[in-house]
């Protein structure tokens, strides 16, 4: 009998040490995370000028022959689409629907747009702007800023008339190669919350890479206007979309309190924008968002146990003032983590996805 007390003494000293190991490492452990506090602004969900519709469920997937991720699309100047993937392939989709490799960017390609001329611009999270030629060779513009600052991650490009290339540098502070990818870096970011986010110009008759605006929690979609007054930036970490005048005038925010994180933003032919919701918002994130001390314990937590994102797809089309005219959604989440669209010439829609294997099509008799 004697022996059983000690035996349940002993397992009960083992589990009150294990306990006190798990809350000292919780509340304790360094993290590289350091949260700032900020509020959220009440989620209103799938409500109003976002309530639920069926209208993605109608996708056609096209296969990408094994990869996976296309974050981004363009089409080209010959209207076939080009999509980038996470193994590093910039692809382009034949008019019979074959898929064949235009480059390899030896990194993790995300944004890609192509310029007048016919060269293909590609903000790539590990090396920074790149542009390739008719002829698939890469060339790095650059990966530094005139200020001596690294370009970490690199994540949407747009094109001015005048060559001048506008890109965003989603976080200063998490690089995606060096935390794991893009996926990882970006939650990192989103926990410290500390707008450490930008947007640079690169001017190819000068080869210099300036600051545009800063300040951002982490930025990521860019798109021209039409008339090419204004940038419009996705803040994913607001929920937010900014216009940033190119005069230096001050920048407005035309939408906020979105009810997922947006992604990538890409001009529509009648000067409206797609933009792609990622995942619905996090009520515990949001909840968090004014605590940091319990922000620094969820990055203490293995990953399989930190938020995650949720399977929803959603992309909606706003004018530049921020007005929603459209929103097209799958709740099922068949097809998702969706980071935006592209209207193709042909009116086929084409959306993209940060983790999905193939590319996702709408046929214009679907999306009216």
């Amino acid at each position: 009998m004697a022996s059983h007390i000690t035996i349940r003494r002993r397992v009960i000293r083992v589990l009150i040490a294990l306990l006190l190991s798990a809350l000292v490492y919780l509340l304790f452990w360094p993290v590289p995370v350091q949260p700032v506090a900020w509020r959220a602004p009440s989620d209103e969900g799938y409500s109003g000028s976002f309530a639920r519709n069926n209208r993605l469920s109608s996708l056609t997937i096209t296969d990408l022959g094994g990869r996976f991720g296309p974050e981004d699309i363009a089409v080209g100047p010959d209207d076939l689409i080009y999509t980038a993937t996470h193994d590093g392939d910039i692809i382009r989709i034949e008019t019979d629907g074959l898929v064949s490799v235009f480059a390899n960017t030896g990194g993790r390609p995300l944004g890609i747009e192509f310029a007048p001329d016919g060269n293909l611009y590609v903000a790539d999270a590990y090396r920074g702007l790149l542009m390739i030629d008719r002829t698939g060779d890469v060339t790095l513009l650059t990966d530094q800023v005139d200020d001596g600052s690294s370009i970490r991650y690199a994540d949407d490009v747009d094109i001015a008339s005048d060559g001048r290339v506008f890109f965003s540098d989603a976080s200063t502070r998490f690089g995606a190669q060096a935390n794991g990818g893009t996926l990882a870096a970006s939650v990192l970011d989103l926990l410290e919350h500390s707008s450490n986010g930008r947007v640079l110009v690169y001017d190819p008759a000068t080869m210099r890479t300036q600051l545009f605006a800063d300040g951002l929690t982490f930025a990521n979609g860019v798109a021209l206007s039409a008339d090419e007054s204004a940038l419009m930036v996705v803040e994913t970490g607001t929920y937010s979309v900014w216009r940033l005048p190119l005069d230096g005038s001050p920048g407005e925010v035309v939408i906020e309190n979105l009810p997922g994180f947006p992604d990538n933003i890409n001009p529509a032919p009648d000067g409206t924008f797609w933009v792609g919701l990622v995942s619905p918002r996090n009520p515990l994130m949001d909840r968090l968002a004014s605590r940091p001390f319990f922000r620094r314990m969820v990055a203490r937590l293995p990953e399989s146990f930190r938020p995650a994102p949720t399977r929803y797809g959603l992309v909606f089309r706003i004018d530049d003032q921020g007005s929603v005219i459209e929103t097209l959604q799958d709740p099922t989440g068949a097809y998702a983590l969706t980071t935006g669209a592209v209207t193709h010439p042909d009116g086929r829609i084409v959306i993209s996805s940060l983790t999905e294997p193939g590319l996702g099509i709408l046929l214009p008799s679907v999306s009216e």
